[in-house]
């Protein structure tokens, strides 16, 4: 069997799409593009040279372009306070007296939890919402008034 270069292109796209399937590595899709590009120009007849420049140029503008899109991005929340990863995050809970050290224990979905005050100022008994989770402890504010 006789593969021309346009063929061997194509067989690059398809090995670099299914690694990034098999990775979940996004970049590996604009490789996978710069490849393509390598098979357009191989079946324009250009040379080789012609068809590696197209597939190097493309793969690296379209890297480059997705780096500098994701970087513009705001990076998520820490697990702890992310409300993605943890659902009791917002959720209320009313906490009755504040100890010394800024803690106190509130029931909260069936159970004794232990919370911590990381609110501004002095905390105060009333509503507090959670605002993040440290272990089995709840970091709280207080909930801000409509």
């Amino acid at each position: 069997m006789d593969w021309n270069a346009s063929t061997w292109w194509w067989v690059a796209t398809g090995v670099l799409v299914a690694c990034e399937m098999a990775t979940g590595t996004f970049y590996l899709l604009m490789v996978a593009m710069g490849a393509a590009a390598g098979a357009v120009t191989a079946h324009a007849g250009l040379g080789i040279t012609t068809q590696m420049v197209a597939a190097a140029l493309l793969a690296v503008a379209a890297t480059t372009a997705w780096h500098l899109k994701r970087a513009k991005q705001p990076g998520a929340a820490p697990a702890a306070s992310n409300r993605d990863v943890n659902l009791d995050i917002g959720q209320s809970v009313h906490v009755r007296q504040w100890s010394n050290e800024a803690t106190a224990h509130v029931q909260y979905r069936g159970a004794r939890w232990s919370v911590r005050y990381a609110g501004p100022g002095t905390p105060a008994p009333g509503t507090h919402v959670i605002v993040a989770l440290d272990g089995n402890e709840l970091r709280v504010a207080p909930q801000p008034h409509p």
